[in-house]
């Protein structure tokens, strides 16, 4: 199957302009994500979408597959799918699934790729898959930057917000609390239907993209990873993640590279 990676990224963060670029252990942020998706064996391709020149010329410069989008995406998932449609226009070759992997995503490990694969390759019908791990702490839990998922009996999302959910006021210890993990296969021409579906309330209102497929009736499969991994919203993650990756193995096998 012809599988490729597209990481969606741009500097008009609201939360955190420019982190992109923002260095992290040397290495800008982006380019970290980009060099642990090519660490992994079932993409055959990887390439950054951005709308901006200064990401650009960073690719350009680390030879790095870069694609040019328009300015005027205000979600990940939109961006993918024209970087899609050009890719195929570019190489002449039919995509047949795209793993949009989140640019703010540096400490992910290769292997989650596989693991969000997984499903789709078992089963012709499902159409898209979402990592999702468990909330770690009250703070993650708390979290206006944590996207939260709750899931049905079959693990797929009922509901993504960036509020606690379910209710911290009423449920017991032994509830699982999930957060959804950016790592996001789609079925080429599930992504384009994507694309078409016009944004609903609940997208608007929690501006999560997972939404838009929840309000039009399909179904996000949701894989759980035991993979630990923050992803950067605010300097103050930052911060921390370089803390935590300072000493991190991957990061060893590219950090030659700028």
């Amino acid at each position: 199957m012809n599988i490729i990676g597209i990481i969606p990224a741009r500097m008009a963060s609201t939360r955190f302009p420019g982190k992109p670029l923002a260095e992290i252990c040397g290495i800008p942020m982006i380019g970290h994500v980009y060099f642990r998706s090519k660490m992994n064996g079932s993409l055959k391709d990887v390439y950054i979408a951005t709308c901006d020149r200064e990401i650009e010329n960073y690719c350009l410069k680390n030879n790095i597959k870069v694609i040019m989008t328009k300015n005027t995406h205000e979600r990940a998932s939109d961006r993918a799918a024209e970087a899609m449609l050009k890719i195929e226009k570019l190489t002449g070759k039919k995509i047949d699934i795209v793993v949009m992997i989140q640019g703010d995503e540096p400490m992910f490990d290769p292997g989650m790729i596989d693991l969000a694969l997984e499903p789709m390759l078992k089963d012709a019908a499902i159409l898209i898959t979402n990592l999702m791990s468990e909330l770690k702490s009250k703070e993650e839990q708390d979290d206006v930057n944590t996207v939260k998922v709750v899931v049905d009996k079959d693990n797929c999302a009922l509901y993504f917000s960036r509020e606690p959910i379910p209710s911290s006021m009423k449920a017991k210890e032994d509830v699982a609390r999930y957060k959804q993990v950016p790592i996001i296969p789609f079925r080429r021409d599930f992504l384009i239907t994507f694309n078409e579906l016009q944004p609903r309330p609940l997208e608007i209102t929690e501006s999560v993209d997972m939404l838009r497929l929840l309000e039009h009736g399909y179904k996000v499969k949701m894989v759980l990873s035991e993979f630990d991994t923050y992803s950067v919203d605010t300097p103050a993650d930052l911060k921390r993640v370089e803390a935590l990756m300072k000493n991190d193995t991957l990061l060893l096998q590219y950090s030659v590279k700028k």
